[in-house]
């Protein structure tokens, strides 16, 4: 009896195992590394991803904050940042070659207080007035990594005020640049559109104008030292879904095509 029942216990111990296994990746905690940009949305998508039966502990940086912790060595499952980031960390070997998928893009715009005067902001010059104008503006560090931040400094340059705005200039890292405008600390706030529309107190002015417009491409990908790769590709798969994308259209990213490189913020 014992030797004819005894063929059945590798069986059920390797059944036992791949039953382990399969729980494993539905019980993983992914650390998800993702751009300040997407705080609002994670709100919503959070949830939905976590109903599959996995955990995420999200960290929000400014994407060249995140591209420097993680090239510094810091661990983790997923990043959400932007396209260009991803694509230097994968040919450092940070990123899984091959993972880094689009998930969306983003406009930069400015923000006012609410109920305050809206200055005209639809051509280089106008935009030029209203930031001379301003008692100050708040944006997003260059040194701190933001990807706005980073282009609105070459703006400033473009339009040949740069020093007169630093001169006053609010610099934010990794906070929403709008939340000194409804402190009164500033007249305009300028950012990623995703990231200025949820701030209470402050009313969207519009986008940069024209040719002083750069659009942000944003990415996600497997980084090289998670040991839960299936559960990530899983969440890069929800990322991309529709549901997914019609929780980022209503955060006011695009979710159409992958930004051209020639269009992107360097």
């Amino acid at each position: 009896m014992a030797c004819r029942h005894a063929p059945v216990l590798p069986v059920l111990a390797a059944a036992t195992a791949l039953f382990l296994q399969i729980g494993d990746v539905r019980a993983a905690e992914l650390k998800v590394l993702s751009s300040i940009a997407f705080e609002d949305a994670w709100h919503q998508l959070q949830p939905q991803f976590e109903a599959r039966g996995h955990k995420l502990d999200l960290v929000f940086l400014p994407s060249g904050m995140i591209e420097k912790r993680v090239s510094a060595g810091e661990g983790g499952d997923a990043i959400v940042s932007t396209a260009d980031s991803l694509e230097r960390l994968t040919r450092d070997g940070k990123v899984v070659a091959g993972t880094s998928t689009h998930v969306a893009s983003s406009a930069i715009g400015i923000s006012v207080r609410k109920g305050a005067p809206k200055p005209d902001i639809s051509t280089p010059e106008a935009l030029k007035r209203a930031l001379l104008s301003a008692k100050a503006v708040a944006y997003s560090d260059p040194v701190g990594g933001g990807a706005s931040g980073i282009h609105f400094a070459k703006v400033l340059q473009q339009l040949g005020i740069a020093e007169q705005v630093n001169a006053k200039a609010k610099l934010g890292r990794g906070v929403p640049n709008a939340e000194a405008v409804a402190r009164g600390e500033a007249d305009l706030a300028v950012q990623q559109i995703p990231e200025l529309m949820p701030v209470a107190g402050t009313e969207f002015l519009g986008p940069l104008p024209g040719e002083l417009q750069h659009l942000t491409a944003f990415s996600a990908g497997v980084l090289a030292k998670s040991q839960h790769r299936k559960a990530v590709g899983a969440l890069i798969e929800f990322l991309t879904s529709p549901d997914a994308a019609a929780v980022l259209k209503a955060s006011h990213f695009d979710v159409t095509l992958p930004v051209p490189p020639s269009r992107r913020i360097k």
